[in-house]
């Protein structure tokens, strides 16, 4: 071995050595802050009980309680004759789940009835239907409440598959068509059950997110500072980042048992597919619950209340989760200035992925870019938050 070489192998162990004890110090103040916020998170029982039962409280309303599915929809079917023809399309409507069909002779007996809201549709069947029918030419007039436009829809949509299906019924044993020469053919991808559910529990699963992330990392800092904790943490060789990460593990812990809940109920209670992979699910949810626990972070440490970084978070993360995500409303739809709004919210990319994974599958196209979206927003927010979080008083 050369005389450069013996040289340079002490100083390169020596630099190891260096290296080590910096870090070993630093790692040690983190491990003693993570177990203090670990018990002080165990002994709380808001904690446990918004980390653990309200995901699973919140599966069980909004998954059994809130459905865009319509069924046993009540309506009145104006029977003008009593024809073999008409007979199979009120038979349809029997047999339909969707609907409870209540058999009237005369439109304005149903009239009445719709007036007042004991049926939300009228489906009427006029007097020369089984002619048309053999004419090619039939109609059948479908009245609907329209006080709630989207549920109206539905019901049309519902009432035409069902008199759709007769009319084929009627082709194949050659009896001509009700609705013309035209058959269509409706195929609703990645939901063929036509299942709300598909669409809904991916959604409440970014409620769950939201609210362990921000809003219960918000609250437990803030509280810290009222109480003076972090003035003593303050005068102790601990650094802001230290503090931040003691602060973060143990809540992202929270934040993945929640999830785990989340998506077991959404496997085995809801039968919701998920078709993707596993990994890029897990992957997804760490960035949106390392963004969410930025945000709560930063309110918290900017205002320092309780009150005000409660309302704050509710503000900024749990309803616009709710109501400008995707998750209910199609964002296409509203005002452009609105939507302008949406991109600057985590919730909307974290709701693109789920409903991706959850129904279509591993679509780079879509992962990829909503994914790189959230680890910019979350590298944004860890600064913010060591910047507000560094070391003063007051």
């Amino acid at each position: 071995m050369s005389w450069q070489a013996q040289l340079e192998q002490p100083r390169s162990a020596w630099s190891a050595a260096s290296h080590l004890a910096h870090w070993q110090p630093k790692l040690v103040r983190i491990w003693a802050l993570v177990k203090k916020e670990t018990r002080q998170m165990i002994r709380d029982p808001a904690s446990i009980a918004m980390g653990v039962v309200l995901p699973v409280i919140l599966i069980l309303l909004f998954g059994f309680g809130l459905s865009l599915d319509v069924k046993d929809v009540p309506i009145a079917v104006v029977l003008e004759e009593s024809s073999p023809e008409a007979l199979g399309v009120v038979a349809g409507l029997q047999l339909s789940p969707y609907f409870h069909p209540q058999i009237v002779r005369s439109m304005p007996a149903a009239q009445e009835l719709i007036l007042e809201r004991k049926v939300d549709g009228i489906v009427r069947i006029p007097a020369d239907f089984a002619r048309r029918v053999s004419a090619g030419d039939a109609e059948i007039q479908v009245i609907l409440h329209g006080s709630d436009a989207n549920r109206a829809r539905i019901i049309q949509a519902y009432v035409q598959g069902a008199i759709g299906a007769w009319s084929q019924r009627q082709a194949a044993e050659g009896h001509g068509m009700a609705v013309g020469p035209v058959l269509v053919q409706n195929r609703l991808w990645f939901n063929d059950a036509n299942d709300s559910h598909y669409f809904l529990v991916p959604g409440l699963i970014v409620l769950v997110m939201t609210l362990i992330g921000a809003f219960l990392t918000s609250m437990v800092v803030a509280r810290e500072w009222e109480r003076g904790t972090f003035e003593a943490l303050f005068v102790t060789p601990v650094r802001s980042d230290e503090i931040l990460l003691g602060k973060t593990i143990p809540y992202f812990g929270l934040g993945m048992l929640g999830l785990s809940l989340c998506v077991l109920s959404a496997q085995y209670l809801f039968d919701v597919p998920l078709r993707g992979s596993l990994w890029v699910l897990l992957s997804a949810s760490m960035l949106y619950v390392l963004v969410g626990l930025g945000i709560g972070l930063l309110i918290s440490s900017a205002v320092k209340n309780q009150l005000i970084a409660s309302q704050l978070t509710m503000l900024a993360t749990f309803m616009p989760a709710f109501m400008l995500s995707g998750f209910l409303f199609d964002l296409r739809s509203m005002p452009a200035a609105i939507r302008v709004i949406t991109y600057l919210l985590p919730a909307r990319y974290y709701v693109a992925l789920l409903q991706t994974v959850f129904l279509a599958g591993d679509i780079w196209s879509v992962i990829l870019p909503n994914a790189a979206v959230l680890a910019a927003m979350m590298g944004l927010l860890s600064l913010g938050s060591r910047v507000v979080t560094r070391k003063r008083l007051g």
